[in-house]
């Protein structure tokens, strides 16, 4: 957005700077998108597709233009008028005149037998009347266009003067005047009419008609979401760098990669299979350039000797599935760790190994205490011929706020080893015996798990003494052929289970990790952890590829069910921001008729959904986008993966059939992160958790040299203070000559937390060690626009029972001290005197 609105801006300037926004033909409209769109500074918000019950309830009440209150932390600042077309985005039944139209032309000369103007206009008067009827004003909006038109835009705009031209010979007559017109000119004019205005605060979601609902896109393609996650995690990071750094920008390519995969049918893995590869390969030759922007500054802060040269960093982009050549093949190697975050993380790195023995040492040269696990057999069947270690050595980083750590391996041998530094590399493992549950346990949680049927049977939180049952599994939904890449329908309620009566167990306990490995059907397995020091446990799965000798279509989901008392409620984020409260079988904004009991209550999933009740709270925080939802009280399922095998109507003439690299079926690893705590502390841990899972560490690879130590730096942190865990920094990018753009959020909502809710203040001044701030200005969240510039219209609202809006921020002092009130983001533009 903000690179859309700057190329605007720098090519037609101030005036063609948007303030409405216009989503046609998303499916489903967010309430945080709202608020977003509002700290840019924009008046109000167009779109198309809303439930079809909705839009008959809200025809009725006059109800389709209203206020869409954006955020109950930001208050009134992240208002927004919305507007639901009438119909859809297409021109009045009978009036295209396009190209492959098949509407017959206004002709106007009286000397052919075809002349039908009175017939064409009264048509025309005939359709304003009844769509008058349903709106509050006496101004309402017709779109004269659609997907493909304009091919013949003269023929259009032929037709659409002689339509203006003999409606407009009638308005005395008829009272209806018709002009060509813009959306920031309808808005004025509604904001004009000086109405009192219905609000909303929920999503326009999910969409659909009774037995459509449009849930299915939520986590069609599962694997490209995860990769527009991690490349998005990339592209942050180079810019971050850049700015840093003040180099030539080379993130351009992967910031134009990302502005097209936000596309309506690209992100949500509604295009077909080809369109699908070309996003993927745009982003991977994006993250390549900015893998050199980090390999060159960060190399360039290493060396502290200037004879020395700069360290070959490599990164490793298959570690998911344990391969690496680096650590493969070489028995000294060190490995970089980059920190985007602006306070100091402590976290686990896994790296391939080959050998049987390592030493590892930190950053100050002390040795790291660390673990070696074998490779798993699944890990091995999923990467096929892309690696071939046999270990993988797990050990804990900390990493300094916007900085880097160094860690080197060099080989070790059992003599000169201890217990305590170098356990597991032969870890105990064990299976159940005697049908006896069997448990896996680190200073914050303990998990037990059933010893006949395998599956997760209770967590425990031994801080605050908070216990709970839970089962978690897979299951399975057999779709219909509605189903495909933007539905999901499926046959039955209730899903299949994934196991038959038990699954196949194994345990390893080591000196820093716990793990239980399942596996529920030789193409389908996961691995539970608990990391020493940490507040979560970490579910990773393996799926696919999907069996579809059967004929099935097949739609995975994980399930936790629990004893919690939800009373038909559970909550899922906005746009990995505000938390939205939703209720099984019901929606806010008209009464709601129950039609498909699964698909109709599944939510979009972009970082977290949990359960509660008044004393116990089960978070699961994700590593891409899913759906899910709470089908029954005290359960929330998650779906991960997606294989149909028809071709359903009104989708993209190809069925959502990803085969993935060998051709048999896609295999999708992904990460849950599960908390369990009481519901007054659990935002302090699941809001920075999602932050350090999106921004996690940078990793790089390189040979280990004699004159290492000597040589090269093994940290740094370019700030000379870290912000509090409650702010993010959010963005650090070059902007214009030597202005960069900075955004500060706080990352929480209002009475969260009883310390981390309050509003934060933090200083600007000093705070780089690259550069000194020489001024600074705020501007609207696109980074375009002069915040005191900024003139955004105000609405009469029916109802507000907010409670008064947060302070106004005054001018910024001497020592630029920000305030972040809860939710906010703040952006600025920094002009910055580079230090030598």
């Amino acid at each position: 957005m903000a690179d859309g609105i700057k190329f605007l801006q720098d090519n037609f300037g101030q005036c063609g700077r948007p303030n409405v926004a216009w989503q046609i033909d998303v499916f489903g409209h967010s309430r945080e998108q709202t608020a977003l769109f509002a700290l840019m500074g924009m008046d109000g918000v167009f779109f198309a597709r809303l439930q079809s019950l909705e839009r008959l309830v809200r025809l009725q009440e006059k109800r389709m233009e209203g206020v869409w209150q954006g955020s109950t932390s930001l208050g009134s600042k992240a208002d927004l008028f919305f507007g639901a077309f009438y119909d859809h985005y297409s021109p009045p039944k009978g009036y295209c005149f396009d190209a492959f139209c098949v509407d017959p032309p206004i002709q106007d000369d009286r000397d052919l037998f075809d002349y039908n103007v009175d017939e064409r206009v009264d048509g025309f008067l005939k359709i304003v009347s009844e769509q008058a009827q349903h709106f509050q004003t006496n101004h309402i909006m017709l779109l004269m266009g659609d997907d493909f038109e304009y091919e013949n835009a003269n023929e259009w705009f032929k037709n659409l003067d002689k339509l203006i031209k003999y409606v407009n010979e009638k308005e005395n007559s008829t009272n209806v005047h018709v002009l060509y017109s813009t959306p920031a000119c309808y808005l004025l004019s509604l904001n004009q009419a000086n109405k009192t205005w219905t609000t909303k605060k929920e999503d326009f979601m999910p969409i659909g008609s009774p037995h459509n609902f449009w849930t299915g896109f939520y986590s069609s393609r599962p694997a490209l979401k995860q990769y527009v996650r991690e490349t998005s995690r990339v592209l942050q990071t180079c810019k971050q760098l850049e700015g840093l750094a003040g180099i030539p920008q080379k993130s351009t390519f992967l910031k134009d990669a990302m502005g097209i995969v936000q596309h309506h049918d690209a992100i949500t893995g509604t295009e077909r299979q080809h369109v699908a590869d070309d996003y993927a390969k745009r982003l991977a030759m994006g993250t390549k350039q900015c893998q050199s922007v980090m390999v060159d500054v960060i190399s360039q802060w290493m060396v502290k000797n200037k004879m020395a040269p700069t360290p070959e960093l490599e990164f490793c982009n298959y570690l998911n599935i344990s391969a690496c050549p680096l650590s493969e093949s070489t028995d000294s190697f060190s490995v970089t760790l980059y920190n985007s975050l602006a306070y100091n993380v402590t976290d686990y790195v896994s790296i391939p190994v080959t050998r049987g023995q390592y030493v590892v040492t930190g950053p100050h040269g002390d040795e790291i205490e660390h673990q070696m696990l074998e490779v798993s057999s699944q890990t091995k069947k999923v990467r096929g011929d892309k690696g071939k270690a046999t270990h993988q050595v797990i050990f804990p980083v900390t990493i300094p706020a916007v900085g880097f750590s160094v860690y080197k391996f060099t080989p070790g041998n059992k003599s000169n080893q201890t217990d305590k530094i170098h356990n597991a590399i032969n870890a105990k493992q064990n299976t159940p015996s005697d049908n006896n549950d069997i448990g896996i346990q680190n200073e914050y949680m303990s998990l037990l798990f059933d010893g006949t049927t395998g599956l997760l049977k209770s967590v425990h939180n031994s801080v605050s003494e908070v216990s709970l049952p839970v089962q978690q599994s897979f299951y399975w939904y057999n779709s219909s052929t509605n189903s495909n890449h933007y539905i999901f329908t499926p046959y039955n309620n209730n899903p299949f289970p994934l196991f038959s009566g038990s699954v196949n167990l194994k345990i390893v306990k080591g000196n820093l990790v716990e793990e239980v490995h399942q596996e529920f059907t030789p193409w389908l397995s996961q691995v539970i952890r608990l990391y020493k020091g940490q507040q979560h446990a970490e579910f990773e799965w393996t799926v696919g590829p999907i069996p579809f000798k059967d004929g099935l279509s097949k739609e995975i989901i994980t399930r936790f069910d629990t004893s919690l008392k939800t009373k038909k409620m559970f909550y899922t984020d906005s746009n990995g921001r505000q938390i939205m409260e939703r209720r099984r079988d019901h929606r806010e904004s008209f009464p709601y008729i129950q039609t498909d009991p699964v698909a109709a209550n599944y939510y979009p999933i972009n970082s977290r959904i949990y359960i509660k009740d008044n004393d116990v709270q089960l978070t699961v925080l994700t590593d891409r986008s899913h759906g899910g939802s709470s089908i029954k009280d005290g359960s929330m399922e998650v779906m991960i993966h997606r294989r149909l095998l028809s071709v359903a109507e009104n989708s993209v003439n190809e069925a959502l059939n990803e085969t993935g690299q060998y051709g048999d079926g896609l295999i999708v690893r992904g990460k849950h992160y599960v908390i369990l705590e009481t519901p007054q502390n659990s935002a302090k841990l699941h809001r920075p958790l999602a932050t350090q899972i999106y921004a996690s560490p940078t990793v790089m690879l390189s040979k280990v040299t004699n004159e290492w130590k000597s040589s090269y730096n093994t940290e740094y942190s370019s700030l000379t203070n870290t912000l509090p865990v409650n702010v993010n920094l959010l963005t650090l990018e070059p902007w214009n000559n030597n202005t960069l753009l900075l955004r500060l959020e706080h990352i929480f909502e209002e009475k969260e937390d009883q310390n981390l809710s309050l509003p934060v203040t933090v200083s600007l001044k000093n705070l780089f060690k690259a550069f000194d701030i020489i001024g600074i200005e705020e501007t609207t969240l696109d980074g375009n626009l002069l915040k005191k510039d900024a003139k955004r219209l105000h609405w009469k609202q029916e109802t507000d029972d907010r409670l008064k809006d947060p302070v106004l921020h005054g001018p910024i002092n001497d020592d630029m001290q920000i305030t972040l009130n809860p939710m906010e983001i703040r952006t600025f533009w920094l002009t910055v005197q580079r230090k030598t």
